[in-house]
């Protein structure tokens, strides 16, 4: 596990060698916060207390959002194109022939990716609404806590679905298709454009039951104390299972891929 862990601590440094794109980054999430505020304001306005949210509920989700979006890598720009371009020049070969788990490897690197992009890009937008807007804040402390666990088990569950894609570019020419088709569908299905229960009818149950719901739908209800109690442990269990199944899913398709390197090589 220390290899691991030594692995997470270089993804972190890695991404906070780039200063200028983080800056650029929070800058791109601050504003893009201001205009989904304003939207939201003008759409409470006319319809109070939509999908069960107050005007500073509704808030703090759009800054939520704005918090999450590159730490769950919403839209991309995590392990995945790295990942692909090495399987697409052949290089996947060496990497699995090393001692070392596959997809353990690039899990580690991408929870130090995002624990930077929490800290870089997550902080300074939270701390912009919240000083520019009357944005709901958590009456407890234990909040805190539980809310950063669902950011984690998020994070897993996204890292799970890019790894998937990443190992389609064994079977596929070409994986852009594939990455840009996840984070459509990431960020339509995550709530970032509009939360989950205000989707109608069986668009919204079907969306709630998906894991990109895991993304930023659940820890934002965490946030603003939707689940407390056991209904906090069945989002805690509703994203577990869907890390795990995920993960099993992608290992299995490793080891079909494995195979196959192995079968040509030889």
């Amino acid at each position: 596990m220390r290899l691991y862990a030594v692995v997470a601590a270089g993804g972190f440094r890695r991404y906070a060698t780039y200063r200028t794109a983080t800056a650029a980054g929070v800058f791109t999430n601050t504003v893009f916060g201001f205009i989904l505020a304003y939207t939201y304001i003008a759409l409470w306005d006319a319809r109070p207390q939509l999908g069960g949210y107050d005007m500073s509920q509704a808030l703090a989700y759009v800054w939520i959002g704005q918090g999450l979006l590159a730490a769950c890598a919403m839209m991309g720009g995590g392990f995945e194109d790295e990942l692909m371009e090495r399987i697409r020049t052949g290089d996947i070969a060496v990497d699995l022939y090393r001692p070392v788990d596959l997809q353990l490897w690039w899990l580690a690197g991408d929870l130090g990716r995002a624990a930077f992009q929490l800290l870089g890009r997550g902080v300074v937008p939270m701390l912009a609404g919240a000083l520019a807007f009357d944005i709901a804040l958590p009456g407890s402390a234990w909040i805190w806590p539980a809310f950063l666990l669902s950011v984690l088990l998020g994070i897993v569950v996204s890292f799970a679905v890019r790894f998937l894609v990443a190992l389609s570019a064994f079977w596929l020419l070409d994986g852009a298709g594939a990455t840009q088709m996840a984070w459509l569908l990431g960020l339509f299905f995550s709530g970032m454009l509009l939360p989950l229960p205000l989707f109608p009818g069986l668009l919204g149950e079907v969306a709630r039951l998906l894991p990109w719901s895991s993304l930023l739908q659940i820890p934002a209800d965490v946030f603003l104390g939707k689940y407390t109690g056991w209904e906090l442990m069945e989002a805690y269990a509703f994203q577990g299972a869907w890390a795990v199944a995920l993960l099993l899913a992608g290992r299995l398709l490793q080891s079909v891929a494995t195979r196959r390197v192995v079968v040509q090589g030889g």
